[in-house]
């Protein structure tokens, strides 16, 4: 039986009506994300049609999910909230601060060891709340969701950007800050702009050397890092039925890599197998009563071009095994001959030392079984692994059925390592190294979402590309980056030219699945008497104090540094080391923009401090001006804050004393987390401005005592020699965000409110 089936029963039981109701207000035939936006309107039944990237609009998810990493400052923003239990089903997954590095028994234990503090923390004030808990070692939060709580029709938020995985089983569900989190949990509304919708028709069907992972991989391809922003990307056609659940998640999962609000799937026969295989026939049932209602219209797929802002057609026929990549998820290239030339056009080391499998996008029971019987064919045919093999099952549930069936016997006799059932190397969680930032140039390959530079291993010299299970395996065990296993042979022990067979595997396990301790805790029923204890002189645990608003004279602000490029979360509050102090503000704000590249001096972690001319780290630099009184002001480039949803990207410059974001384009996670800790997140009006940002400018911000929704702000910029520029900035601000910057934060209006 599933979990909260009492819940989702009662989403069905409104699903019709509220769908009807939208059709009408409409007055056209709805996609699937439409169906599922209109039917969780905070307001109930349908009462207008919304315009796709202009309005704002309050819903009411379902459920959260927060992993470790995020929930400690989530947590800590809800115990301010004033609320005994949170008001929707919620979780808490165990997952970031686990690193890989001698093997699954070795690597936990060490976890539970030097991390006790934050777990502990975690369990009491999920005990506490009425939050369930999942142990260190249980899964990966995103396999986990997937196998006990995603349903068809479903909207959930969560405190990572790769909630969007249970887009497989047709949900909504969408990464957010841990301050929108606080909202729901406190029994709030949670804003979002309505979405723009794209579709992607899926004709053919994968075979062979194709797998799901790869029309992901395309589709980052075509669209870009920053194509989906705004916007939900709805799958559809006969590939995508013909798809497994588990590969269907896989693709939402990557759509944090376009900056797509989520991607989802229409309800259908695997999603109803997959349900009935993880126990939960319940679920599956009550869908079946409304599964007219969890998929789009037939109107909207017979003629996609009326009803989606854009169409994107890929015949899964013709499409072959991509590797994405290195340094951004969306520089797609054809195993092979073409990977060849371009890696030694751009000198990408062609050696490759390691292949991971795993992580949120591709740790389930098909992902293992398949890779596994390309690791079966090498020790049959005789080949030796020419790389290391790293690999992450997706939960507690898929590692004890993958060993049943002898899957992971597979790969530990290719001397592979079977790392925890946890995130690892595809959060920075590896200990590859003991100096990284000395580390050689290399390459990697791996079937995770994200490879920014030193994402998986802190060293800025690993060239990481992303492909699927299968071919991960298959170029681990030839050693070359620009192996294709369709064309290309291997020499044997034997010394025999030898070509690996397709890929083979199961969708589902022939025995089922099965599992002695999943790792979960149920909360008490009444948690009054549970006590939460934070050390004042905790190193990894800080109460939070209230952010005092900004106000509307912002005068005399300072830059703190002008980003060059690409400035993702992973720039702005970097993971890895760090995540041990996501539960202490203070001390995490002193990784606060280390990775952002200097637009000056081309350096990271180097900027000019116009107190006393010198250079110096940015957080230091930032405590000065601080101390000092003095505001400043970050400058940064296109789809500015790409990347995790951590809000301590947002939290750390605040704390710093950053008072405004001013960039060409924003993510969308980040843009909103920027809003939440009462920060202005600004965009230029002419995104040529950014040019004229010098590095001793003084801002002064002339109109901000105006700042009302959908009027642009002023800024005089004065630069050192005397001269000014006029700026306009934009920005996206509705009334009620606009409270949020006057009362200082978001939290701080929820405080006000339940007070």
């Amino acid at each position: 039986m599933a979990f909260d089936i009492d819940m989702i029963k009662e989403v069905y039981s409104k699903v019709v009506e509220r769908v009807d109701a939208a059709r009408k207000i409409t007055d056209k035939p709805l996609t699937l994300a439409e169906k599922i936006l209109y039917s969780h309107l905070w307001d109930g039944k349908p009462m207008k049609s919304y315009e796709r990237g202009k309005d704002y609009v309050d819903f009411a998810p379902d459920r959260v999910a927060c992993q470790d990493a995020t929930a400690q400052m989530a947590l800590l923003q809800f115990m301010q909230a004033g609320k005994k239990k949170v008001a929707v089903p919620t979780t808490v997954h165990c997952d970031h601060l686990i690193q890989a590095k001698e093997g699954a028994k070795r690597d936990l234990k060490h976890a539970n060891d030097v991390s006790s503090e934050v777990f502990n923390f975690l369990e009491s004030v999920s005990d506490k709340y009425g939050i369930g808990f999942w142990k260190p070692g249980a899964g990966i939060i995103h396999q986990v969701v997937l196998e006990n709580y995603a349903f068809p029709g479903g909207m959930m938020i969560g405190t990572d950007s790769h909630t969007v995985n249970a887009g497989g089983l047709g949900m909504l569900a969408i990464g957010v800050g841990g301050a929108d989190a606080v909202d729901v949990m406190a029994g709030m509304a949670w804003e979002l702009k309505f979405p723009k919708l794209i579709g992607v028709k899926l004709t053919g069907e994968l075979s062979g050397w194709t797998a799901p992972k790869d029309v992901i991989l395309k589709v980052a391809g075509i669209v870009s890092a920053k194509g989906g922003t705004g916007a939900i990307v709805e799958y559809f056609g006969e590939g995508a039925t013909s798809m497994s659940c588990t590969g269907k998640g896989t693709i939402c999962n990557m759509g944090a890599e376009i900056g797509a609000t989520t991607s989802t799937f229409g309800y259908d026969d695997s999603m109803e197998r997959y349900l009935r295989a993880t126990e939960r026939a319940d679920v599956a049932d009550a869908a079946n009563e409304v599964k007219d209602y969890l998929t789009a219209d037939p109107q909207v797929y017979a003629n996609p071009e009326q009803y989606f802002d854009q169409v994107i057609e890929i015949d899964l026929s013709k499409l072959g095994p991509l590797l994405n990549g290195p340094f951004t998820p969306d520089l797609s290239t054809p195993a092979g001959e073409e990977m060849t030339k371009i890696a030694n056009t751009n000198d990408w080391p062609l050696e490759v030392e390691w292949g991971l499998i795993g992580s949120c996008t591709n740790s389930s029971y098909e992902d293992l079984s398949r890779a596994s019987s390309i690791a079966q064919q090498a020790l049959d045919k005789g080949l030796k692994m020419k790389a290391e093999l790293g690999i992450n099952p997706g939960s507690e549930q898929v590692r004890y059925t993958a060993e049943r069936d002898g899957i992971l016997e597979i790969f530990e006799k290719l001397d592979a390592k079977i790392f925890t059932n946890a995130c690892g190397p595809c959060i920075g969680q590896w200990a590859r190294y003991s100096d990284p930032k000395n580390a050689p140039k290399n390459s990697i390959v791996h079937s995770f979402n994200r490879n920014f530079a030193k994402r998986a291993d802190g060293n800025p010299n690993t060239h990481a590309f992303v492909a699927s299970p299968e071919l991960t395996a298959a170029i681990a065990i030839a050693g070359r980056l620009d192996f294709n296993p369709l064309t290309d042979s291997l020499i044997n022990d034997n010394g025999e030219q030898i070509m690996f067979d397709e890929p083979t595997g199961w969708e589902l396990p022939p025995k089922g699945f099965e599992v002695k301790d999943n790792g979960f805790l149920a909360p008490s029923e009444d948690g009054s008497n549970v006590n939460i204890v934070v050390n004042p002189n905790s190193e990894r645990l800080e109460l939070l104090t209230p952010f005092i608003p900004i106000g509307n004279e912002i005068k005399g602000a300072k830059l703190l540094i002008k980003a060059h490029g690409k400035c993702t979360t992973d720039h702005i509050s970097m993971a890895g080391p760090w995540l041990r102090y996501r539960g202490h503000l203070d001390n995490i704000s002193n990784n606060c923009l280390i990775g952002a590249v200097n637009s000056y001096n081309k350096q990271t972690n180097l900027v000019k401090s116009q107190i006393n001319g010198d250079y110096a780290a940015v957080p230091a630099t930032a405590r000065a001006y601080k101390a000092a009184g003095i505001p400043t002001v970050v400058i940064g480039d296109h789809n500015y804050g790409e990347g995790s949803s951590r809000e301590h990207a947002a939290m750390e410059p605040r704390h710093l004393g950053v008072v405004a974001v001013i960039v060409k384009s924003f993510a969308r996670i980040h843009e909103t987390n920027l809003k939440k800790q009462g920060m202005l997140g600004l965009t230029f009006v002419n995104e040529a401005d950014y040019d004229l940002i010098q590095e001793d400018d003084t801002f002064n911000f002339l109109d901000l005592n105006e700042f009302t929704s959908g009027k642009p702000l002023t800024i005089e910029v004065v630069h050192v020699d005397g001269n000014k520029d006029v700026v306009k900035v934009n920005h996206t601000y509705n009334q009620g965000q606009i409270e949020w910057y006057n009362e200082g934060s978001a939290l701080n209006l929820i405080k006000k409110q339940n007070a």
